[in-house]
């Protein structure tokens, strides 16, 4: 039995402090209360209680307790309270709800069970954990998932705490209980009668603040971890998992670093598979800052029909709206371009390419102009810096050559693809990297530090204020700097800094930067 000890004597000053601070909060919750505290100088504890409780409700206060779960320190006070002073179901507002019947909190009302969990066990198989939210269920109930209109039984119902789950005669209001054996029912689904028909509004899940590249260290073990990183998002659909084709990486995003350490125990002790954890790459984008004109010939004679084709381009850097030219200044001569028709491409991973055919005379054959696009698209996909995604290029094909025998699509698109190389090359081309919006809320005695901190990762500061009781800066950061923000942020803050961060638009990196770039580039592609 925990033993209740006097605050010590240097301390008591500040305890009595918090303590009129903490009476001043409750009597804000009502006009009576305040009454009360003018008058008489101080609240009783029930009144205080009540004051809290009003607070809780309005969602202006939210208590805090200490408690260490490991040594079971704490746990019973906690209890205590939020039996005893925390609102109870029936005295909060109802769910929203997005169809149906809207039910009251209570026992007399249809049932209406709320999925906020299923989980996996061994031996077990999917386990559903739900609130029951109005009316009472009964082992043996019959009840229509408002989701799926489809009907599941709750054979049986269990109360649970941790690991341990005990068989309940009946759940009522405001119990959370779990069952297992569902047919099709996952987190966020409604279970209810079928005249009420209703579906409550489902758990809105915060955007993901940290991603990490995952990768098995075995090979033989990709498959595996495949499947692993599905059944742990069916648990825990806060994970967000992709593979990117343009990175090349399986990425995982979570709520923070500790989150996707949790991730990585259960590999190491769940699913036994040896996975390493790798920064994700950055999406670069690269674009071109001036024209340039190149010209290719692909010329390719064996033993039966040879392959020849051959292009001349230029290339200028589009901007939205912008005009196609009808002449250029190329080594001291004026190149004129009859323009016979434009086509506009939005690309899949952001930026456009238009492509303008000013071929006259027949040099180039129409039919082979789509394969010139071809290669252009293709080596857009790969670009010649980096072997980033390429964009916002305006592409003029004005000439060529063909043989009547050996020109076909693949000689055209070859010629095309190195043409456009070439050209890019000499356009002096830039890289692009991605920028966020980011907006940081931070106690007052933080604020100088997180502004360092933010300055040192290359930051843009928009703008700065007061909101819910903090700090809040709102900037611009290149994503390349953002990488394990959310753990640099709660170090800086004791926990007490939050963010978010949403895509903002591209921006060319500064010149050293694309010359580490570079160089990196170069480095792998001589180790392949």
């Amino acid at each position: 039995k925990p033993e209740i000890l006097d605050i010590p004597a240097a301390e008591q000053d500040k305890a009595e402090s918090l303590h009129n601070e903490l009476i001043e909060m409750a009597a804000e919750n009502e006009e009576a209360l305040m009454e009360l505290y003018f008058e008489k100088g101080s609240l009783s504890e029930e009144e205080v209680y009540k004051g809290l409780k009003l607070g809780m409700l309005q969602r202006d206060l939210f208590p805090v307790l200490c408690v260490g779960s490991k040594k079971d320190i704490g746990i019973g006070r906690l209890l205590e309270f939020i039996t005893n002073n925390a609102p109870a179901p029936d005295e909060r507002p109802a769910r929203a709800i997005v169809k149906g019947k809207e039910l009251k909190t209570a026992e007399l009302e249809p049932p209406a069970l709320f999925v906020y969990k299923t989980a996996v066990e061994p031996h077990v198989g999917e386990i559903t954990y739900f609130k029951v939210m109005s009316g009472k269920i009964v082992e043996g109930f019959d009840l229509i998932n408002t989701n799926s209109n489809n009907k599941e039984r709750l054979s049986q119902i269990y109360i649970s705490a941790g690991k341990t789950r005990t068989k309940a005669e009946q759940l009522i209001a405001g119990d959370f209980g779990c069952t297992v054996k569902l047919k099709e029912t996952k987190y966020n689904h409604t279970l209810t009668t079928k005249d009420t028909g209703t579906k409550f509004e489902p758990i809105k899940f915060p955007n993901s603040k940290h991603t990490i590249a995952i990768k098995a260290v075995n090979e033989s073990d990709d498959e595996k971890v495949g499947e692993a990183l599905n059944k742990i998002k069916f648990e825990d659909p806060t994970y967000v998992i992709e593979y990117s084709k343009e990175l090349k990486q399986l990425l995982v995003h979570g709520q923070g670093e500790y989150h996707l350490n949790i991730l990585k125990w259960y590999f190491d002790n769940v699913y036994k598979i040896e996975v390493n954890y790798i920064q994700p790459k950055i999406p670069y984008r690269e674009t071109i800052t001036k024209f340039a004109q190149a010209d290719y010939r692909h010329k390719k004679q064996s033993g039966g029909a040879g392959q020849f084709g051959e292009v001349h381009m230029i290339i200028e850097p589009y901007d939205e709206g912008s005009e196609p030219r009808t002449s250029f200044k190329i080594n001291d001569k004026e190149l004129k371009l009859s323009i016979r028709d434009v086509q506009e491409h939005t690309l899949l991973w952001g930026g456009k390419l238009i492509f303008t055919n000013c071929i006259v005379g027949g040099s180039i054959d129409g039919r082979f102009l789509p394969a010139i696009l071809k290669g252009i698209m293709e080596k857009m996909e790969e670009g010649p810096l980096t072997g980033s995604y390429a964009r916002d290029i305006r592409v003029y094909v004005y000439d060529g050559k063909m043989h009547p025998v050996d020109s076909n699509e693949i000689s055209f698109k070859l010629a095309g693809r190195n043409a456009f190389s070439k050209a890019f090359k000499n356009a002096s081309p830039k890289i692009l990297e991605p920028i966020y919006n980011l907006e940081v809320w931070v106690p007052a005695d933080r604020m100088g530090d997180v502004m360092s901190d933010l300055q040192g990762r290359r930051a843009m500061i928009m703008g700065m204020g007061s909101e819910k009781g903090l700090e809040k800066i709102s900037a611009k950061v290149p994503q390349k700097e953002m990488f394990r923000y959310s753990t640099s942020l709660s170090s800086i803050t004791g926990g007490r800094g939050l963010f978010s961060i949403s895509f903002d638009r591209y921006e060319k990196v500064p010149a050293e930067i694309q010359d580490e770039l570079l160089k990196a580039y170069e480095e792998e592609q001589n180790d392949e």
